[in-house]
Order: structure tokens, then sequence, then C-alpha cells
């Protein structure tokens, strides 16, 4: 997005479609009279994930078994990785990256896509291997969390998070672009709602994210010494593979039910990401429907409720959507999600039929074990935090097992001016909530020096309107083409544009100032009219 491009409000048909969107893909075969069995499904996916995701033409070759001088990862020059580019990655396991023959798939399916690689650019039925690209990346000064910004074909961006833990890796990825909840702390809540990511977009950052993790552990191999101890190089070997996916970007996913259903299951196949079924969560404001959804189509997977309140009347002031959806309700959904793989079990046996609702300390203790009901609670000065909101905040959870994560706040630029407590006084709130009988947790804060909270480095950019890496308040020295290493932050003189630039537009007023005065404009003329217009109708009203 250039400095005279305005901000889309809504998102444009998909063309081409992401090939991981399997539905779609589904959808233009049968539109072809190509009709694919599950089993030729699997097979082609799994081929895809073995060969990195490379341009389809590449794939299409190797598919018909010809000899491809496979494309070399590149940046482009405004810093961004070019959709074309191809880095191979490290798959999880052996069932998903042993090379063993390979399987045959039906002469249609090769003559579909080989004719989709010579299809016009604006057809309907046009696919690619990957439609977004990684506009910039940047890694926060201590190197444990990356912040991914995805550039979707549309021109519209959505964050991604990786976080580096003693050795494992976490992504955090987004759903939607924007987001319709509104939440009054976060950032995405000011963009609102301007489109869902298909199932595909939503993979593709899991793609982008491996391949970053690949490439930084290919340098580390190569810049250690020939002596490093098997110990090292295993939890190197850790590190470039993801191990564990949350749904806690932007958006709010189960708004999008469809295509993140469809995104959590390419993510446990086996064939493809492989990822354990407790390894992936999804985290909702609470669309309560939707949740029991969840929990009868993936009822294996961790579901986590963004709470933020004790009660009903402090929730709403905070999180507007939760009106007319009673907490009860939400944490009756989140316990019945957490105990739905015990509760089958029971209802299999004969001798349990009478016992539906009803669990022991032990079966709850067990059921936590291979999932987990999370409870998010964003900690904030005032009401929320409290003592008393503490006690309240137990007692919802009191006999549930749940786990509830205390999520030290991360200021963002939103309308309401907010903090977060102090250590003290959230080590003591976690300790009165645990009192109860729940888990509870204060997160660690990561990222913050790379504008790390849900939507503040989209948000920020598009204040900026301008998101070339070469124009942001970092030294050249600490960057890499398509890699930021953030640095301290510094005081707002140092973080304008250089003062070449400055004292040439001190004499021209500044293109926000210019948008504010037209803004002011068309807000008094829209008054006048509104005036206007009532008086009008009150003199037709009197003439009657």
């Amino acid at each position: 997005m250039t400095a005279n491009q305005q901000v889309k409000r809504f998102r444009d048909p998909l063309c081409p479609k992401p090939l991981l969107d399997r539905a779609a893909f589904d959808k233009a075969l049968k539109a072809n009279g190509i009709t694919l069995s599950e089993h030729h499904f699997d097979n082609f996916y799994q081929r895809l994930h073995r060969s990195g995701y490379p341009p389809l033409d590449e794939f299409v070759a190797e598919l018909r078994g010809e000899v491809v001088e496979k494309g070399v990862s590149s940046n482009d020059d405004d810093g961004s990785v070019s959709v074309a580019s191809h880095t191979n990655f490290r798959t999880k396991n052996s069932v998903s990256s042993r090379p063993g023959r390979k399987a045959q798939l039906p002469k249609a399916l090769l003559e579909f896509l080989s004719n989709n690689v010579s299809a016009e650019a604006d057809s309907d039925e046009k696919f690619a291997t990957i439609t977004s690209k990684v506009q910039m990346h940047q890694t926060s000064a201590d190197g444990t969390t990356t912040k991914l910004a995805v550039e979707l074909q549309d021109g519209h961006v959505v964050e991604s998070v990786l976080m580096r833990h003693e050795g494992r890796c976490t992504l955090c990825v987004s759903s939607q672009v924007g987001c319709a909840m509104g939440c009054t702390f976060c950032a995405t809540g000011t963009m609102g709602i301007r489109g869902n990511l298909s199932s595909g977009e939503i993979l593709e950052q899991l793609v982008h994210a491996s391949k970053i993790l690949s490439e930084e552990s290919r340098d580390d191999m190569m810049t250690n010494e020939e002596g490093t101890d098997r110990k090292r190089q295993k939890k190197q070997k850790r590190m470039d593979l993801i191990r564990n996916i949350v749904f806690m970007g932007m958006g709010e996913p189960l708004n999008n039910y469809r295509n993140v259903l469809a995104a959590c299951r390419a993510m446990i196949d086996r064939r493809l990401w492989n990822l354990a079924h407790n390894r992936v969560t999804v985290s909702t404001v609470g669309v309560a429907s939707r949740m029991r959804d969840i929990t009868r189509d993936l009822p294996c997977i961790n579901l986590a409720l963004s709470l933020h309140a004790p009660n009903q009347p402090m929730r709403e002031k905070i999180v507007p959507s939760a009106k007319g959806t009673p907490i009860e309700s939400l944490i009756e959904a989140l316990d019945s999600h957490m105990m739905a793989l015990t509760k089958r079990k029971l209802l299999e046996n004969p001798q349990e039929d009478d016992k539906t609702t009803d669990f022991n300390i032990e079966e709850r203790q067990s059921a936590s074990k291979k999932k987990r009901a999370m409870i998010e609670y964003v900690m904030l000065v005032g009401d929320t935090s409290t003592i008393e909101a503490a006690h309240q905040l137990g007692k919802l959870c009191e006999g549930r097992h749940l786990v509830v994560n205390l999520i030290p706040y991360n200021k963002t630029d939103v309308k309401d001016k907010l903090d977060c407590p102090s250590e003290e006084h959230m080590q003591e709130f976690r300790r009165i909530v645990s009192s109860y009988g729940a888990f509870c947790s204060i997160r660690r804060t990561m990222g913050a020096d790379i504008a790390g909270a849900c939507g503040q480095l989209v948000v920020e950019q598009e204040k900026k309107q301008v998101l070339d890496i070469e124009d942001g308040p970092f030294p050249k020295d600490n960057v890499k083409v398509g890699r930021i290493v953030a640095t301290p932050r510094r005081k707002k003189s140092s973080d304008t544009v250089p003062s070449s630039s400055s004292e040439e537009s001190s004499g021209k007023q500044q293109p926000t100032d210019r948008l504010l005065h037209q803004l002011t404009a068309a807000t008094a003329i829209a008054a006048s009219l509104f005036v206007v217009s009532a008086s009008l109708l009150v003199l037709q009203k009197r003439r009657r």
C-alpha cells in the first residue's frame, strides 16, 4: 500500500484462488466434470505438502515426472517475499515426509492443472499454490518473537506471529481481515470487519512461517561450529517446526466457521501438518452456538474463551458483542467442550446411561490432560482487575478444572487510554483465582517492541499509509532484506521521517491535515442538509 492509496473496506473476489482451499478446488473440478475420491484428494495434497508448496507450474511438471529446476527464495525490491519464491522446509514426521512410492493421480486432474497453468490470469477457475506474500517481518530484540505482515492478493494485510519458546514454536494465525466484535482494548477492533479469509489463506500463513523458520535454521546450522554437540543440534532441529497453532490473531474465528474448520482439519491431518489435536487452539470472544458446533465437529482440539470480565455488566462495557449472551451460557459451552470426549465414552457404556452431566474431579483432571478449555482474561487497570473481580472469576471456574490465562495488556492505539496493572497486583489476582481450583497463570509478554498485539502492526501502518520497511524508524544496520531486528523504542522525535524530508514539508500542509479539513467540511455540509430536511418535514406535517 502506497501513500496515495486508500484503505480498502471490503475484500475482492479471489482470483487466482488458493490451491489450499480444498472446497473451492473440489468445486472447480466438479464444474469441469472431474470427481475425485477422498483418497485421490489426500494423495494430491500430501504430494503438495512434501514438495514444499512450489509454484503451480513446477508442481505440475513434478507430478508428470519431468525434471524441473526449483525456484530459489528471493525478495522483491520492496522487501517483501515473492509469491513465486520456493523454499522447501522440513515436515513433521515420517508419514508426511518419507519418499516412499508415489501414488498415481488421475490423468484428468493433471490435465486440469496443466490447463490451469496456462489459463488467463483473470479466469474464474485460476488457481495458485500460494496467493499471498510476506510483505515484511520483524523479529524482537530478544529473538523470541517474529511478527509477519502477510499481504493477501487483494491488497489487504493480516498478521501472524511466531513465538519461540524453549524447544517449541507456536504460530498465532488470523482468520479474518479486521473484526466485528469491537473489543475496546483491541487494535483489530478499531478496523471493523472487512472480510473472511479462505481456508487456503489461513493455511498459507503456516507455509510462510515454516519457510522463515527453515531459513533461520539453515543459517544457524551454517554459522555453528562443526563441534556442536548433539543436544544443541536436536534443539535447533525442533525449532524449525511449528508445534502449536492458536487462532488468536485478527478476527473472530467462529464468525468464519466453515473456513476455520477446514483449516483445522488440514492442520491435524497426519498426511499434512500432522499437529497433535491438543496443539491446535481456537479462541473466541463468545459465539455460543458456534462453540457448540465446534464441540460437535472437532471435540478434540482446544477451545479458548476470551472472557476479560467476571460478570455480565462489566463484560458488556469492554466487549460490546457480549450483549444478549450471558456469561453463564459461555462457561457452560466451554465446560461442555472440555468434557465432550469423556461424555461420549460414558454414553457408549450402557452402565453409565444415567450419568450425562455430573463429573467427578478425577474425570475432569483426566479430560484436561488430553485437551484444554481455557479462559483468556486481559489484565486492565480498573474494575475487571480488582480483588473482588478475582473472587468472582474464581467462582465462575470453581469445580470445573478450567485453565485461566491472565494476559498483561499490551498498549495499543485505541480510543480509551488503558494500562496494565503492576506485576504484584497480577500475582495476587492469580493467587485468588487459583484458590478456587482453577489452574491460573500469567502469560509471558512477548513482542512488545514489534507491535506484537493483535492487529497492532496493521493498524499502525494504515495510519501512516506507508508500509515500506525502508521508511520505518529502524536503523539500516539492523535491517536484513525481508527481516527486521527490533531495537529499543526511541523518543517520538527519532520515530519521524529523516530531517531532510521534514524540512522540505515544514512549509506545506500535511496530507493528514488536508484530510481533516475535508472531513470537517463534509460533516458541516451533512449537518446542514439534515437540518434543512428536518425543517421541510416539519412544515409538510403542519400543512396537513
